[in-house]
């Protein structure tokens, strides 16, 4: 039998994910979006979606975050969070009820919680999937396009969980609406690999839930980044700083 290893190596040949080096310098406008890392999603046993024992992917892509983001506080540059927080009576359908408001799942995890308190960073509680459809506001207007306009941003570093799901629902919608013309000055939508993360659900466990599909992490991982490549993102496995700050 082949193994899990080998079947993901075999499939990544199959559909190989180009990635590139990205470093950060100033010279044009950079945003960081920082997707749903709440302690739901993050945090072990915090909740029904959140991981039951540690987990490397997910710790990796918490430090690449922390670290991203102390460089953009540093620095003044804008920073946007999504933040998971779902009413107990609206459900989101398949997934069981996770990330309530007013609980401690729907707050952001420790290492970043700092970023409340700083000038520069937009938080923004969404309710569903898509954290650009989850930006309208009732007026009709939108935080993220507002934010991306207001800061004239032209360049978007995304990270954050789950890659195949939240990340890449995200990334898309923000490439159809900058092909539309309904983001200027926006030009450029970057997937960090190491700053992304997503669950892991064997086959074997996933058969005693009931409507549960298995979800192998570093596959779906995979087919996340290159969904989000094949629909116009680029993606950078490497984040460096060109501003003389220290890594």
């Amino acid at each position: 039998m082949v193994s899990d290893t080998t079947s993901i190596d075999l499939l990544k040949n199959e559909i190989p994910v180009e990635t590139q080096s990205l470093s950060l310098t100033g010279d044009v406008k950079t945003g960081l979006v920082l997707v749903d890392l709440v302690n739901g999603f993050c945090t072990v046993g915090s909740g029904p979606l959140a991981p039951s024992a540690p987990d490397a992917q997910i710790s990796e892509m918490v430090d690449e975050s922390v670290r991203l983001s102390r460089f953009f506080c540093q620095k003044n540059w804008p920073v946007f969070a999504f933040l998971d927080s779902h009413h107990p009576d609206k459900p989101e359908p398949p997934y069981p009820p996770h990330c309530i408001v007013g609980t401690e799942d729907s707050e952001l995890v420790s290492a970043l919680q700092w970023l409340e308190n700083e000038p520069n960073v937009t938080l923004r509680r969404k309710d569903c999937i898509d954290g650009f459809l989850g930006s309208f506001d009732k007026d009709g207007s939108n935080v993220f396009v507002n934010w991306v306009k207001t800061n004239q941003i032209k360049v978007v570093l995304v990270v954050g969980i789950c890659t195949d799901i939240c990340v890449l629902d995200f990334v898309c919608s923000t490439l159809s609406a900058r092909n539309r013309g309904l983001l200027p000055p926006l030009e450029d939508v970057i997937v960090y690999s190491r700053g992304c993360s997503t669950y892991d659900l064997p086959v074997n466990i996933s058969r005693n839930i009931k409507g549960a599909l298995p979800h192998p992490q570093e596959l779906m991982h995979h087919i996340g980044l290159y969904m989000a490549k094949g629909r116009g993102a680029n993606v950078v496995s490497e984040v460096s700083f060109g501003l003389g700050v220290e890594q």
